[in-house]
């Protein structure tokens, strides 16, 4: 890790606070460029030859090399540090949560607050909302029932499990998302808030 990671991202999002959390839990330096996605600052030919998707989180890595999407992010921070589990079945469950992360959570619970804290209040898509609380709040539910059987998601350990699932529920209440019947899940948040280097998401 001789090379300075630079981070395109975006402070109010989600998937670009993973970054930070995983980089100031392992300690390690980096610079942050604040991208304004809200006004095309990830269609620039700069950019775009960064990332030919034009999303953010999209990672430096010094060499020339470029990484984009969150959660391979996190598996390439981890990989060699206690953020990613020990054994085979841990590092699989930490895959398992982080799909279940992209296609069963971020979907509902990050569109969501995107639509409640980033569009005008008579915009379309405020339709939208009652179908997303729903679908959110079984993922909550789900996260819910997995800890009452465990600490962390990946098991007895914190991991990137945790960081990639963080992200968006630690806010859901900010977003018509009731937190208070999920008590392990309230008590998981609490967890990761007391995590080493943990730095709060700047909305």
């Amino acid at each position: 890790m001789a090379n300075m990671y630079t981070v395109y991202g975006m402070n109010a999002s989600g998937n670009c606070y993973k970054v930070k959390l995983a980089l100031e839990w392992l300690g390690i330096a980096y610079k942050w460029v604040e991208i304004d996605i809200l006004n095309s600052g990830t269609r620039t030919p700069e950019f775009l030859a960064m990332n030919p998707n034009g999303k953010v989180p999209t990672l430096a890595l010094g060499d020339g090399n470029f990484l984009p999407e969150s959660n391979a992010i996190l598996h390439y921070l981890a990989e060699g540090t206690p953020l990613m589990p020990r054994n085979r079945l841990g590092r699989a469950r930490a895959l398992q949560w982080m799909f279940f992360e992209q296609y069963s959570h971020e979907p509902y619970i990050a569109v969501a607050r995107f639509i409640t804290l980033f569009l005008p209040p008579d915009h379309a898509r405020r339709a939208e909302l009652p179908r997303l609380r729903e679908r959110g709040g079984q993922a909550l539910r789900v996260m819910e029932t997995e800890l009452t059987r465990v600490p962390y998601f990946a098991g007895e350990d914190y991991s990137i499990a945790d960081i990639a699932l963080f992200a968006y529920t630690h806010c859901a209440d900010q977003t018509g998302f009731d937190l208070a019947p999920y008590p392990k899940l309230r008590a998981w948040l609490a967890r990761v808030r007391a995590q080493p280097g943990f730095v709060p998401m700047d909305a």
